[in-house]
């Protein structure tokens, strides 16, 4: 059923939140937006939504990349997406959209003397892949946007292109997802998910200066990597053949949780199924989003 929006200072029903075929935004990928997820405890009968001021921050961030300047403060978004999430009385897993966009109905590419719009919605929304513990993956043909480019830290929704360019490209091929090489042939990330590879018991990432999204499950995954599953984890470059010869791989991500990388260009990852690492991290990430482990409850903020 068509549910509650937020959508330019007033929550409206799903058919009233539209905008014109002139947007700027709709025209030129003028936008930011962010990803968050809540996830549903039936026990405790709560939703619990992930890194939620962690999340804003990084929405508001990407603004400012953007020139876009929010009236809101994040206490303020804190509190849209909580009577959002309560309004619509999600009972289920659920994807939370900010969305913020030049809303000028005018030709012409510029991001100035221009007005904005902010909508925030929520869907249902389960497992991004078919199996997260079985993804089989490509390096993509297409290369991975430079800072200088479209800036990678911010969630500019133009540069999605990029990524549904290289997913499109796997999927059609027969795989799950694709990995993107940086304009110095490292590894970036997969298509919309940092990535992960495991070599010799140390963890290995690339840095936040690949051309890569300053991912939040990321950071989530390095913490509890280093802090409680006691792994050395490195952030240096990454060259492709390293990914073949990986003992594991795994890629983070709002939308993909944790998922395991079984395959790379037709090659096992390890005996091609999902590493011990891999397997101990995600139980204890979805321990931890689902408020069964107080010790990170800090990460989470119930809903109801």
């Amino acid at each position: 059923m068509p549910g509650v929006i937020f959508f330019n200072g007033e929550f409206v029903s799903e058919e009233e939140a539209k905008i014109s075929v002139k947007t700027h935004a709709f025209n030129y990928g003028t936008g930011v937006f962010e990803g968050i997820r809540a996830f549903w405890n039936d026990k405790k009968e709560q939703l619990f939504v992930l890194a939620l001021k962690e999340h804003l921050s990084r929405f508001k961030n990407s603004c400012k990349i953007l020139h876009i300047s929010l009236p809101y403060s994040i206490e303020e978004l804190t509190e849209i997406v909580l009577k959002l999430l309560q309004t619509n009385q999600y009972r289920q897993d659920v994807y939370i959209r900010p969305l913020a966009y030049i809303s000028s109905e005018k030709i012409g590419v510029k991001l100035v003397e221009l007005d904005y719009g902010l909508t925030i919605f929520a869907v249902p929304f389960g497992s991004y892949y078919r199996d997260e513990e079985q993804v089989k993956a490509i390096v993509s043909s297409w290369r991975r946007i430079s800072d200088n480019a479209i800036p990678a830290r911010a969630k500019c929704c133009g540069a999605y292109v990029n990524s549904a360019l290289a997913k499109s490209e796997a999927l059609l091929a027969g795989f799950d997802e694709a990995i993107v090489l940086n304009e110095d042939g490292h590894v970036a990330e997969a298509s919309a998910a940092n990535i992960f590879i495991i070599r010799d018991g140390v963890v290995v990432t690339p840095p936040v200066t690949s051309n890569i999204l300053e991912g939040i499950t990321r950071e989530i995954v390095i913490s509890l990597l280093q802090n409680e599953l006691l792994i050395e984890v490195q952030e240096r470059n990454i060259d492709r053949t390293e990914l073949y010869v990986a003992d594991e791989i795994f890629v983070t991500g709002t939308a993909c949780n944790i998922s395991a990388v079984v395959e790379v260009d037709q090659r096992k990852i390890g005996d091609g199924k999902i590493g011990k690492i891999t397997k101990s991290l995600r139980e204890l990430y979805f321990e931890i989003v689902r408020g069964e482990n107080q010790k990170y409850s800090f990460l989470l903020t119930p809903v109801y």
